[in-house]
């Protein structure tokens, strides 16, 4: 799955980041609504993730789910 796809999932997939990722509000999930680099901003603001770390923290994220951040 692309992000692409998650867009058009996004409530489904929102429960799942959310797990990994709570500092996040429920403003900033509204505001990103799966958009993959809003995602990372907010990442870096809520955890103070340089823009590599996020990067991969995301990456990781994605491998785990069985997902990548290619557009296929």
């Amino acid at each position: 799955m692309n992000w692409d796809q998650m867009e058009g999932q996004w409530k489904q997939m929102k429960g799942k980041l959310k797990e990994k990722w709570g500092k996040l509000t429920d403003s900033d999930w509204d505001q990103v609504a799966g958009k993959r680099d809003q995602f990372l901003g907010k990442l870096q603001e809520r955890y103070g993730y340089s823009k590599e770390q996020a990067e991969r923290e995301l990456t990781d994220w994605e491998r785990a789910q069985g997902r990548s951040s290619k557009v296929a």
